[in-house]
């Protein structure tokens, strides 16, 4: 039975280092992780907090996170495309190492306030509610992502941010249940404008994945050559 979900920032109060793969998080279970993962858990809770920490002292956030009492069932993290872009930050993927995730000491990093930022744009990293992994999630389908995204965008223009921008792609099953990533339709509806079309860098060649990647998108009616597109989302908050 799901209850009823409430929606805001993240704060520092609960900090969600890793993500919801494995499917929801509470405080007594956020730092358990199974003994005979080949994931250095503990590394990345070591680089990942404090990273957390320091991206959300001096923005106000960098998540909003959906919670059903004590569980945490949705993420959308966040971040400065100017910090995305800064030496260090690799993918800021936190299950990940460097250069796919952040350099173990990119917390030290100086991180521009928002008043030296020229480009006041927030770039959406991940979106998940409960796990597209688990065979049966109770959390999807229910509006959670919806919400999030409207969170955000109060949140933002609140803020003086300008813009959100997200990475999507076209409406592929395949492509949230590996990576979580919401297709243009769903960032379509929350107000968002395709704004660059760009070949992935990293769906090159061929492998099972590609294969499987384009034999859906064209049972979709989607042309394989669009499979691999990368599209670039923006919802303007000025």
């Amino acid at each position: 039975m799901v209850g009823d979900v409430v929606v805001g920032p993240m704060t520092e109060d609960l900090i969600l280092w890793r993500c919801l793969h494995s499917g929801p998080l509470s405080r007594g279970t956020l730092d358990e992780w199974p003994a005979d993962s080949p994931l250095p858990w503990a590394a990345y809770r070591e680089r990942n907090v404090p990273l957390l920490g320091r991206l959300t002292q001096t923005y106000g956030a960098c998540a909003i996170v959906a919670r059903d009492g004590d569980r945490i069932v949705g993420q959308l993290r966040f971040y400065p495309k100017a910090v995305e872009a800064m030496d260090g930050a690799g993918g800021l993927c936190l299950q990940q190492d460097y250069p796919s995730g952040p350099a173990d000491d990119f917390a030290d990093r100086r991180f521009p306030a928002l008043a030296e930022i020229a480009d006041r744009t927030l770039a959406v990293h991940c979106l998940m509610t409960g796990s597209p992994q688990q065979k049966e999630n109770p959390y999807q389908r229910r509006g959670i992502g919806g919400r999030m995204v409207r969170a955000l965008a109060e949140w933002a223009a609140a803020r003086g941010w300008a813009g959100i921008e997200a990475r999507a792609f076209e409406d592929i099953p395949i492509i949230y249940e590996i990576t979580g990533s919401a297709g243009r339709t769903f960032w379509e509806k929350q107000g968002f404008s395709l704004a660059a079309r760009q070949p992935h860098p990293d769906l090159k060649g061929q492998d099972p994945f590609i294969d499987a990647l384009e034999a859906q998108a064209e049972s979709m009616g989607i042309g394989r050559e669009r499979a691999r597109d990368q599209l670039i989302m923006r919802l303007d908050l000025a």
